[in-house]
C-alpha cells in the first residue's frame, strides 16, 4: 500500500460559481486508524448540489468547509485496515470520507456494504442519501394521495428521479421539470414521468408557468422543489388550495450565496407575492434537512430496496474519472451538465 494519498482541498472561497482556482490537489501521509477507526481505499465519491453551500463562509445548518480543508463528501471503497470488530479488510464501506483517495472514519460512523446487493456506487444515490432525500420528502411533506398531480423540479437527479417514481407508484399524475430534451426524454421514457417540461425552452417565470398551466390542467397538488428560480415562480400561481411544498434544495440560487434568490424577474422581490400564495392557498411549506432525519433511514431501505431490485425503481449514474477531474465535474453538476447522479471514480 502506498503511503501517501491525494485529496482536494477548498483552496479559497468562490465568489459566485466556482472556478478551478478555488479547489487544490494535494498529497498528505495516509492517515492511521485509531482506536475504533476503519482506513477506507475510496473507489467512487459522490457530487451533490448541497456542497456548493459548504463553500460559503456563512450561517447555515452545517459547519462550512475550511479554507485548505478537504472538500466534504460521501464516498464509498474497500476497508485496508480496522480498529473495529464490525469491520475487516476486504470488506466495502459507506462514509463521508470527503474529495480523497483515503479517509478514516470511526467504525459507529460508517456503514457496510453487501456488493451482492448491486453495485456499491448505489449507496451514493438510489439507495443513499439522494434517494432517501426523495422518498422521505415526498411521502412525509408531499403526502401524495392518487389522483393528485405532483411537480417535480430537477427531475432526472437522484432526489427527482426518486421522488417521480414514487409518486407515481401512489398513482399521482407526474410532470417533471429538467434542463435539455435529452433529460426531458430520460424523466419519461427512463422514469416514468408522464410528462417532462425543459425549463431552458422558457426564457421567464410567465411562460414557464403557461407550460406547467397546460401541463397541469387540475393545477399542483405538490410540488417537491430543488432549483427555485423561475420554475418555482412560474409553478407558485397553479398551487391548489392545501397544496404541499416540500423544500429540499433551490439550486438555482446556490452561487448567488447563502443570501441570495430573494429578487426575481426585472429586480423585484418575490416575497410578499409567494407569501400571499402561500396564505390564501393554505399552503403547506416544509423545509427539511435530510440529516435530521437518519433514524427513518432503514425504513426507506425496506420500502425501496426491494424495488430497486425488481427494477420497480431505476437509476442513472453518470460517472467521471479521476479525483483530480472532480472539481470540473461538480461545476458541470451545478450547471445542469450531468445525466443522473453524479459520481467519480477515484481508482
Amino acid at each position: 500500500m502506498s503511503d501517501t494519498m491525494k485529496h482536494i482541498v477548498l483552496a479559497k472561497r468562490p465568489t459566485g460559481a466556482p472556478t478551478d482556482d478555488d479547489f487544490r490537489l494535494e498529497e498528505a501521509p495516509v492517515p492511521q486508524p485509531g482506536e475504533g477507526e476503519v482506513l477506507v481505499r475510496v473507489h467512487y465519491m459522490s457530487l451533490d448540489p448541497y456542497m456548493r453551500g459548504r463553500m460559503d463562509d456563512a450561517k447555515s445548518y452545517a459547519t462550512p468547509v475550511p479554507v485548505g480543508g478537504t472538500m466534504e463528501g460521501g464516498a464509498v471503497g474497500e476497508v485496508i485496515a480496522s480498529n473495529d470488530p464490525n469491520f475487516a479488510p476486504g470488506d466495502f464501506a459507506f462514509g463521508m470520507f470527503g474529495w480523497a483517495t483515503h479517509g478514516v472514519q470511526p467504525g459507529k460512523m460508517i456503514r457496510k456494504l453487501n456488493p451482492d446487493h448491486g453495485p456499491i456506487t448505489a449507496a451514493l444515490g438510489v439507495l443513499g442519501m439522494p434517494g432517501f432525500t426523495g422518498w422521505f420528502g415526498l411521502t412525509e411533506y408531499g403526502k401524495p394521495q392518487a389522483g393528485e398531480t405532483v411537480v417535480v423540479a430537477a427531475a432526472t437527479g437522484p432526489v427527482g428521479s426518486m421522488v417521480g417514481q414514487i409518486a407515481k407508484a401512489h398513482g399521482c399524475r407526474v410532470v417533471g421539470v429538467a434542463g435539455g430534451p435529452e433529460k426531458c426524454k430520460m424523466a419519461v421514457e427512463t422514469f416514468g414521468f408522464d410528462e417532462c417540461l425543459d425549463h431552458r425552452a422558457y426564457a421567464d417565470a410567465k411562460e414557464m408557468r403557461a407550460a406547467l398551466a397546460e401541463a397541469c390542467p387540475k393545477g399542483v397538488d405538490v410540488y417537491f422543489e430543488n432549483v427555485a428560480g423561475k420554475v418555482l415562480e412560474g409553478v407558485m400561481p397553479l398551487m391548489n388550495v392545501g397544496g404541499r411544498i416540500p423544500v429540499c434544495g433551490m439550486i438555482s440560487w446556490y452561487n448567488a450565496g447563502a443570501l441570495g434568490g430573494n429578487a426575481g424577474e426585472g429586480g423585484k422581490d418575490q416575497l410578499p407575492k409567494m407569501w400571499r400564495m402561500i396564505l390564501v392557498n393554505r399552503l403547506h411549506v416544509h423545509g427539511f434537512i435530510i440529516s435530521d432525519h437518519w433514524d427513518r433511514y432503514s425504513e426507506f431501505l425496506q420500502a425501496v430496496g426491494p424495488m430497486v431490485a425488481k427494477g420497480e425503481v431505476k437509476f442513472v449514474e453518470d460517472i467521471g474519472e479521476g479525483l483530480e477531474n472532480a472539481p470540473r465535474a461538480f461545476m458541470g453538476m451545478l450547471e445542469g451538465k450531468n445525466k443522473g447522479k453524479q459520481i467519480v471514480k477515484v481508482i
